[in-house]
């Protein structure tokens, strides 16, 4: 009989929001097959003055919830900006370690998070008996680590007694090992998977433009401001080359995006692409400029690459550690104009020799680690790592 595995997520499409990001349930699509998955999709909401009083009280926390395809859909009263987190996130484990108790234990239960998901499962782990494994989200794991050293013991502790522990790239294992030592159990490299179409599109030599593709209300972390200097910089060397940003958003952000750029008529804004769109734009550009001030993985690297188009990433971000020596992956500081302005010069003058590397490594086995069946394959083995260190326990 398949394993048992309880997944804690805010990263999930539920009914409640169905616009949250795809990974963890493409993570549990692709081994649904050698795993029983049930998936509690959680949902913080501000709480009303009933709420606050009982915050104040020793009462369980206020839960709303509905079942849905992939196991229940959750909402719970929390306070905004970090109030009471700890708390509240105790409460939710011990929520759901009575609701599991109701449903029947599970093997495993898995956080998706470690600063907050992996608060509540930690709980319900310790009240349970079972082990629990962790997914880190590299931006805002790294992000409340920095803000809370209050609760470092706490998140240490998480950290080194969980039976697995998953990174979407390596980067951020080293970062948070950096912050809260060794881990206690296994770490497991998986990339965020893709969308069904991982076809190589053969890289085109011959552009004169950049693309940077992202939702237009994002432009300050995915540093549009720094692309635009780093364009003017080029400009100033007598560069005939320009930069599209693929991406929607309103017209206040489209404003917004044209006084980050100066107005620049350098740049056009054609809106929201995707599919066969988004992909022929890429394959028809010299690079993908995205130096994000943060990026837990960011999926559309990856994309870029499958589609013929080299990348220029930010450091201790995004895709970091996967492409070291790679010249069609250009590694930039994300404070330094002059360092994106360099990658892109780089990436203008040396354009026929990076893609035809590129297209080498399109077939590659190392490429082949961002594919769907790789993927499966790593994730299955840290569940069954966690599940082995179960047993090693019992």
């Amino acid at each position: 009989m398949s394993a048992r595995i309880l997944h804690l997520s805010g990263d999930f499409p539920d009914p409640f929001d169905d616009r949250k990001t795809q990974v963890i349930r493409r993570l549990i699509d692709l081994t649904g097959d050698s795993f029983h998955h049930e998936v509690v999709s959680i949902n913080r909401v501000s709480p009303g003055l009933m709420g606050w009083r009982r915050m104040l009280g020793a009462v369980p926390i206020e839960v709303s919830s509905h079942p849905f395809a992939y196991g229940r859909a959750l909402q719970y009263a929390a306070p905004a900006r970090g109030l009471f987190h700890a708390a509240m996130l105790r409460r939710l484990g011990d929520w759901l370690a009575q609701w599991t108790v109701e449903r029947g234990k599970p093997d495993l239960i898995v956080a998706h998070k470690l600063t907050i998901e992996g608060i509540a499962v930690s709980r319900a782990s310790q009240l349970l008996g079972i082990p629990y494994a962790l997914t880190l989200q590299g931006n805002t794991d790294c992000r409340i680590l920095a803000a809370r050293p209050d609760l470092k013991p706490e998140f240490a502790r998480i950290w080194r007694s969980a039976s697995a522990i998953f990174a979407f790239a390596p980067w951020t294992a080293q970062a948070v090992q950096g912050r809260l030592g060794k881990a206690g159990g296994s770490i497991h490299i998986v990339p965020c998977p893709m969308g069904e179409h991982e076809a190589a599109i053969a890289p085109r030599p011959g552009s004169r433009r950049f693309l940077s593709a992202f939702h237009l209300h994002a432009h300050r972390n995915k540093n549009l401001a720094a692309i635009a200097s780093a364009m003017r910089i080029l400009r100033g060397e007598a560069r005939d080359v320009s930069c599209t940003i693929a991406g929607g958003g309103s017209e206040r952000d489209l404003r917004a995006c044209k006084s980050a750029t100066r107005e620049s008529p350098d740049f056009d804004f054609p809106g929201h692409l995707e599919g066969e769109a988004l992909t022929r734009g890429m394959n028809e550009s010299i690079a993908l400029v995205l130096p994000s001030h943060r990026e837990t993985f960011g999926l559309v690297f990856i994309e870029a690459l499958f589609a013929g188009l080299p990348i220029i990433y930010p450091a201790g971000a995004a895709v970091d550690g996967y492409f070291s020596g790679r010249s069609f992956a250009m590694r930039v500081d994300a404070r330094s104009p002059r360092s994106i302005a360099a990658a892109m010069r780089f990436a203008m003058d040396n354009e026929q020799r990076i893609k035809a590397e590129l297209a080498e490594w399109q077939h590659s086995e190392d490429a082949r680690r961002f594919m769907r069946p790789a993927i499966a394959k790593g994730f299955a083995e840290g569940l069954n790592a966690a599940l082995r260190a179960r047993s090693a326990q019992a």
